[in-house]
């Protein structure tokens, strides 16, 4: 788990930056900060592993606040003012976001942040009975990787469909849930799909085609490739056998 703090002296900045957050899977907002006393007192004691740091605040500017602070923290810089990047950059700043954030730029930032912090390979931010928020601006579902059938790609957003509820389109790749969800039971088959296993009913292969899998809860067959078939096969070795093309 990331744990950040937030600094910034509009409470409405950081209300949207925190709600960005929460939909970015292993982010924990652990603290905020109005100006640059409450964010030298606050930091030593709650320790985030980074900071998200607005620059022109009351009582000292974001550059100031580095400077003072006893121990070096990864920062990413979240300002409406563009000319302070070159200075951010200067002192090794892992990322520059401009308000208004935008959520593919703000996740862009988030991965940058693990790469420097070497949880890049950290393990999946949901065990499998964890429950895992997943978001859109109309709706909220809470649920767990067991009701979770299908993940499909659709550019930079994902299609998730869960039991009992209608498909919810997230913005947030693929590749981030397939880092971040428990695998297995979910399991990426090319890159634009990943199944529940767990949730897998009859596999029909065909010859020439791939095959079409069934899955409990799901009203609809999922069409396979060859290439799917074939990583399908890989992780469900029990069942391999059957599964010759």
């Amino acid at each position: 788990m990331l744990r950040v703090m937030l600094v910034d002296d509009e409470a409405l900045a950081r209300q949207g930056l925190r709600a960005g957050l929460e939909d970015v899977p292993g982010i924990e907002v652990c603290g905020e900060a109005a100006n640059m006393t409450q964010a030298l007192q606050a930091i030593p004691a709650l320790a985030p592993d980074a900071l998200f740091l607005d620059i022109r605040m009351p009582r000292g500017d974001g550059f100031e606040l580095l400077k003072q602070l006893p121990t070096h923290h990864p920062v990413v810089f979240v300002t409406a003012h563009s000319e302070y990047a070159v200075q951010a950059f200067e002192i090794e700043a892992v990322d520059y976001l401009l308000k208004p954030v935008r959520a593919r730029r703000l996740a862009d930032a988030v991965a940058r942040l693990r790469r420097a912090l070497g949880k890049e390979g950290d393990d999946p931010a949901y065990g499998q009975t964890d429950r895992i928020c997943l978001r859109t601006p109309e709706r909220t579902i809470v649920t767990s990787a067991a009701d979770i059938l299908l993940l499909e790609a659709e550019g930079d957003f994902t299609r998730v469909t869960v039991d009992g509820e209608q498909p919810l389109l997230i913005c947030q790749t693929i590749g981030i849930f397939e880092r971040t969800l428990p695998g297995p039971p979910l399991v990426r088959l090319d890159r634009s799909l990943m199944i529940n296993l767990e949730r897998v009913e009859t596999i029909e292969v065909s010859p020439t085609r791939g095959a079409r899998v069934t899955l409990r809860g799901l009203g609809h067959p999922v069409e396979l490739g060859r290439a799917a078939l074939r990583r399908l096969r890989e992780a469900m070795p029990q069942v391999a056998d059957d599964l010759a093309e």
